[in-house]
């Protein structure tokens, strides 16, 4: 896939009121996220590397022992292996997560 319109994309439902789409090549992939309000990810860790980014809506995100609230324009680099969570605010959110590698689970 060369051009893509993210509202084509195959969506995901990941969890209730948690959508995902999700775009990518050999070795890198981006994944579009709608969150529902008040939604909740669990705590969790992968070896993936992660760059998260609030394009809509707000979320409190832990990541190891610290949390900050992230707001559009803002985000947060994981690194492999490190545990982390959200928590989506009262309003609906729209996050961009970019991943290296692919994560092949996403597809």
């Amino acid at each position: 896939m060369t051009f893509f319109k993210t509202e084509d994309l195959p969506a995901t439902e990941m969890l209730p009121g948690v959508m995902r789409r999700a775009v990518y090549l050999d070795n890198v992939m981006i994944t579009f996220f709608d969150f529902e309000p008040r939604r909740v990810i669990p705590a969790h860790a992968h070896p993936h590397e992660q760059i998260t980014y609030v394009v809509r809506g707000a979320l409190a995100f832990t990541m190891g022992q610290e949390t900050r609230t992230l707001r559009a324009g803002e985000g947060v680099c994981i690194p492999p292996n490190v545990t982390h969570s959200a928590v989506v605010l009262d309003e609906p959110a729209f996050v961009l997560d970019a991943w290296n590698p692919v994560r092949e689970d996403y597809k």
